[in-house]
Formats: C-alpha cells, sequence, structure tokens
C-alpha cells in the first residue's frame, strides 16, 4: 500500500507574471496551494491567481488505476535519467510530478521521499508489494550492489515490457471468443424472456399439434421465464467460484491448468506462453547475477501456470544438488525439445542468458502468429454457432407458420 503519511499530489492551475512582466499560465503539481505559490516565486514568477483543476469525472476514474504497463514506463524512464547522471532523487520527483494519474503522483512521491530519507531504492519500492514484486525489488537491490542500477532498471523494464506484451496476446486469444459467447447467451436469453411468449399467445388459437422444436423451444422460455435469476446466478456464481478457488486451492488450481493445456489450439498458445515467460524471466534474473538456484526459485512465479511453477521449483531442487539445468528440465517433459538443446548449448558454451534470451524471442512470435491464426480461424467458426444458435430458435418459432401455410 502507498504511505498514508505521503498528502495526496494535486494539479494547479496558475496566472502570474514572470520577471520581465509578462503574463504567462501554465499547470503545477503540488500537495497545497501555498506551496505552489512557493514553487512559482522560487522559478521568478509572480503568482496572481492558482486555483486547482477541475477533475474530470470519467477521465479520472479511468486514470486511478495504475497498470503494469505503467510501472513499465516509468522504470525505463528512470533508466534513461539515472543513466544520463540525474540524481536518484530528483529523477523519482520529476517522473512523480510530471505524471498524469495522480495515484501514480503519490506512488512515486511517496518512493522519492523514502529514498530522500536514507533507504536504498529496492527497500523503498519493496513497501508496494501490489506493484513492485520480489523479483522487481531483487532485481533492483543486484543492480544497486553492483553499481549499474541504470541497466538493471533497462532490463527490467524490457523484461516488464515484454511480459505485459504477452499477457496482451494471451487475452487477445481469449477475449474474442468468451465476449461473443457472452452476447450470444445474453441473447439467446432475451429471445426466450420476451420474444417467444409473444409467439405463445398466437399458438394457443392454432388448435394443431406444434412442431417438436418449437414445444422445445416453448419449453425453455417458461424455465427462464420463472427462474432466470437463478440461471445467471448459478452462471456467474460459478465464474466467480472458480476463479476463487483457483487463487485458494492448489488442487484445483493444478487441475484446471493441466486441463487449460490440453484445450485445443488455446492449449498449445498457453504452453508457448508459460515457455516463453519462463526463458524470458530465467535470462533477466540471470543476467542480473542472481545465483541460479535463487533465479529459479524467482522464475517458479513468473510461468503463469501452476505446472510449470511446480515444474521450476523440481528444476530449482535438482540444480541445487548439482544436476545441470538442461538435464532438470527434460525430466519435467514440460519443455520442447528444441528449447532443451538450446539452454544445454547455453550451459555448455557459458552463453545461457544469450540463449534464453533468443528462446523467450521465438515463443513469443509463436504465440503472436498462433493468436493472428486463431482469430482467422474463430471468426467463420463463431459466426456458425450464432447462427446455429440465434438462427435455430427463429426457424423454430417459424416451423408452425410454415407448416399452416402449407396446409392452407
Amino acid at each position: 500500500m502507498a504511505d498514508k503519511s505521503v498528502p495526496n499530489v494535486e494539479v494547479f492551475l496558475w496566472e502570474g507574471t514572470n520577471k520581465r512582466g509578462a503574463k504567462i499560465t501554465g499547470e503545477i503539481t503540488g500537495t497545497s496551494m501555498a506551496i505552489v505559490k512557493a514553487e512559482l516565486r522560487r522559478q521568478g514568477i509572480n503568482p496572481s491567481k492558482v486555483r486547482k483543476k477541475p477533475k474530470a469525472l470519467f477521465s479520472d476514474l479511468r486514470k486511478q488505476k495504475i497498470k503494469p504497463v505503467d510501472i513499465a514506463i516509468v522504470t525505463r524512464q528512470l533508466s534513461t535519467m539515472i543513466n544520463a547522471s540525474v540524481p536518484i532523487v530528483q529523477s523519482i520527483e520529476i517522473l512523480g510530478r510530471g505524471h498524469e494519474n495522480p495515484k501514480m503522483q503519490e506512488l512515486l512521491i511517496g518512493i522519492k521521499n523514502d529514498v530522500e530519507a536514507g533507504n536504498a531504492l529496492s527497500l523503498a519500492l519493496g513497501k508496494h508489494p501490489e506493484f513492485f514484486n520480489e523479483l522487481f525489488t531483487n532485481l533492483v537491490a543486484a543492480g544497486e550492489q553492483s553499481g549499474s542500477l541504470d541497466t538493471m532498471l533497462d532490463r527490467i523494464a524490457l523484461y516488464k515490457e515484454k511480459t505485459e506484451s504477452l499477457k496482451g496476446k494471451i487475452k487477445k486469444a481469449l477475449f474474442y471468443p468468451t465476449a461473443v459467447i457472452v452476447i450470444a447467451l445474453v441473447i439467446t436469453a432475451a429471445m426466450l424472456i420476451f420474444v417467444v411468449p409473444q409467439f405463445k399467445e398466437i399458438f394457443e388459437g392454432f388448435g394443431a399439434t406444434l412442431p417438436a422444436p418449437t414445444v422445445i423451444v416453448m419449453n425453455l422460455s417458461e424455465i427462464f421465464q420463472s427462474y432466470w435469476y437463478i440461471i445467471f446466478g448459478v452462471l456467474f456464481g460459478g465464474v466467480y467460484g472458480i476463479i476463487k478457488l483457483k487463487k485458494t486451492n492448489e488442487k484445483f488450481a493444478h487441475w484446471l491448468d493441466k486441463i487449460s493445456l490440453k484445450i485445443p489450439i488455446i492449449g498449445k498458445i498457453l504452453r508457448k506462453a508459460a515457455v516463453a515467460r519462463f526463458a524470458r524471466t530465467l535470462s533477466t534474473t540471470f543476467a542480473a547475477g542472481m545465483p541460479l538456484v535463487d533465479a529459479l526459485e524467482a522464475v517458479s512465479g513468473a510461468t503463469g501456470n501452476i505446472l510449470y511453477k511446480n515444474a521450476t521449483l523440481d528444476i530449482r531442487d535438482a540444480v541445487s544438488t548439482g544436476q545441470n539445468i538442461h538435464q532438470s528440465m527434460r525430466t519435467s517433459q514440460l519443455f520442447p525439445n528444441m528449447v532443451v538443446q538450446m539452454v544445454a548449448i547455453g550451459e555448455e558454451s557459458g552463453s545461457l542468458e544469450a540463449m534464453l534470451s533468443k528462446v523467450a524471442d521465438f515463443f513469443e512470435e509463436e504465440v503472436d502468429n498462433a493468436v493472428d491464426s486463431l482469430s482467422s480461424l474463430l471468426e467463420p467458426m463463431i459466426m456458425v454457432v450464432l447462427g446455429v444458435l440465434i438462427g435455430g430458435l427463429v426457424i423454430a418459432m417459424y416451423l408452425p407458420i410454415f407448416k399452416m401455410g402449407s396446409v392452407i
């Protein structure tokens, strides 16, 4: 959590005159109006009017959340400024006061105050684990100890950019079919609740036997009308329960992740993504000079799949007893032979970091291509599903009318 002792940083609009007496206006961030006026005077500006900038409701709501991509951008900016010999405290303050997101401003100013008080940057970041995990802080600590903080921050930024890009591709692969299925279910439910009953009133006056598909649809309509809240409650409650249970029950999470890897097409994408994360994280930690056993400990939590997490922990245990990493990877039977061979070459040649980076690049590109192929494949399949589902309902409702027309 952010340090509660740090006052909120706000944006102020000001009007005033400069040293030549010319009228000028602008924006400035600060914690109070008095501090803002003092800062303007320090800059040689005589403020005549200072007021808080009005907040746009929807844009502010959108900006309240700090996203991982924001952390990646700030990390890269901080690396660039430290490399340019800007003092670390000043660098963080510049980034904090210049950021558009008030939450990010508050976070960075809190970190700046901690560093200014004499704490190491890694310790200041560690106070905010929701934004800077253990891997992030350990890498920063390694950079501080080696005197190459700017280089380490650049590597961390690259790592987070690649990781977030990979997550985005996975979400892209899963979002489209999920969204279409949800919309199809909502439309179907709306037709069963609101449209089908209108046809039922018409059919009651026919005095003839209705076709079987029509009877089935009308029975479904009656069920939805009577128990729609239970049906939707079970559906949404089931999804929420699965998500919650996955976080709290390791056995269920293991079973769910195992099943997800067996899903046609999607499973292959998830496998490639897990291998890419494994290789990218291990490459970054190994390049930071972290001992291999400690690096594998950090990697285990970054694979995104509990099967690969457990396999990585097993690899760590094997490596700690003196076994080569490629032999341990082969034993797990979760890594493609090509990956195992490249790691073996990296170990033998002393270029494990570079080899792992190439593995990560290769599998990230594979995920990207697989997602594009999946999107192209799913579009016609989804259209067919929608056509069968919605079209089936429509045909079932019009069958009695067609039957009457043929009789007449």
